[in-house]
């Protein structure tokens, strides 16, 4: 499909489309308690800010995506020690502003290219690793603080990988499905969207580091959800759908603050987030969004506990986010528009054999 044969005349359909999945039903619970643990263990320790951090690490638990228990546990400590590089890598970098829309390029390359190397491309994809590092690289955090926050984020991935680790043996134990294969990619395909997904993802943060905006990651969390897409098509549907679905969970968010929630109510809110949005990010994309957006701004928001102004807050996310769904647009386009992958594909062969000749020299 090519880049100007887009249009759906179903596309109001497909925006409201409630599609049938045979996801488990304990699944979307299990995320919640894997989130839910960090946070509670912040709460007893008098660290809500390294149970916050906690929880964000707890998310590789959505990595189970084999139905062996050994490809299983392999696929999801591996993603456990991605989770951990992402965020020390972000931490790292954090105290450079300029330069981090550099690091957050080349380190998407990184992820998107390995990923489909390893043949790990499946949904999440690399959607949790870029948000890990895109979080870490804009904190704003006292430089002795570093270690404390990497423990924690190291904790709750640890937390996660053990919960799903006794979840498959309960869970494998009584099924017994054939693996899903997965089409390898052509190399040169692998390069050019690694490529893409690294400039877009560097622009969007340079965008939000020039806006002088006092939490940046929002931006290229936004453009990467909506690069997620799988054809050009569904990279518009899915903007569409997370804007009218951020306009409406930003809503829910404002409404939420405005109850002035104690931490505990805090943490609650949040496991039920999570059990929400993986009960619906399978079935419908923008009912889902609706409950990220509160998710997001409850855990990617520090002292989310002392915001003074929800009003201001919900505005603000909500540019920052349409700003990023933007640029993921153009990205989407760019990444499935055939004459720019040609033209990129043919370089790259043309570089291997100029490379292969001065090697010959």
């Amino acid at each position: 499909m090519t880049a100007g044969k887009w249009q759906d005349p179903n596309m109001f359909k497909n925006l409201i489309k409630y599609n049938k999945t045979d996801r488990s039903w304990h699944l979307p619970a299990m995320a919640g308690i894997c989130i839910g643990i960090p946070l509670l263990l912040g709460v007893l320790t008098d660290d809500m800010e390294g149970g916050r951090i906690g929880s964000i690490g707890a998310l590789v638990f959505l990595y189970l995506q084999s139905n062996q228990l050994t490809n299983r546990m392999i696929i999801l400590m591996v993603s456990g020690f991605g989770f951990i590089l992402s965020f020390a890598v972000g931490i790292l970098f954090s105290f450079n502003t300029w330069l981090s829309p550099l690091i957050l390029a080349l380190y998407t390359f990184g992820v998107h290219y390995s990923l489909n190397s390893l043949k790990l491309s499946k949904p999440p994809g690399n959607f949790f690793f870029i948000m890990v590092i895109s979080i870490a690289i804009t904190m704003k955090h006292p430089a002795a603080e570093s270690i404390h926050y990497i423990g924690s984020f190291t904790l709750g991935v640890l937390i996660a990988v053990s919960i799903g680790f006794l979840y498959s043996i309960i869970v494998l134990r009584k099924t017994n499905q054939p693996e899903v294969m997965v089409l390898k990619k052509s190399p040169y395909i692998s390069v050019t969207e690694s490529i893409i997904f690294s400039v877009m993802m560097g622009l969007s943060l340079l965008v939000a580091v020039l806006s002088g905006l006092e939490n940046p990651y929002w931006i290229p969390i936004s453009c990467l959800a909506v690069m997620q897409g799988a054809s050009t098509k569904h990279i518009w549907t899915r903007a569409i759908q997370r804007v009218l679905g951020t306009l409406i969970g930003l809503g829910l968010t404002w409404v939420i603050l405005l109850k002035d929630l104690s931490i505990a109510e805090i943490c609650i809110s949040i496991i039920l987030l999570q059990i929400i949005i993986e009960f619906f990010i399978v079935r419908n994309y923008a009912i889902a969004v609706i409950f990220i957006s509160t998710l997001t701004i409850f855990l990617a928001e520090p002292n989310i506990k002392l915001v003074g102004n929800p009003s201001q807050l919900i505005s603000a996310r909500f540019f920052d986010i349409l700003i990023g769904s933007a640029i993921g647009a153009v990205g989407g386009w760019i990444l499935y528009h055939e004459h720019v992958r040609f033209y990129t594909r043919m370089q790259l062969r043309k570089t291997k054999v100029i490379m292969k000749k001065y090697k010959k020299l």
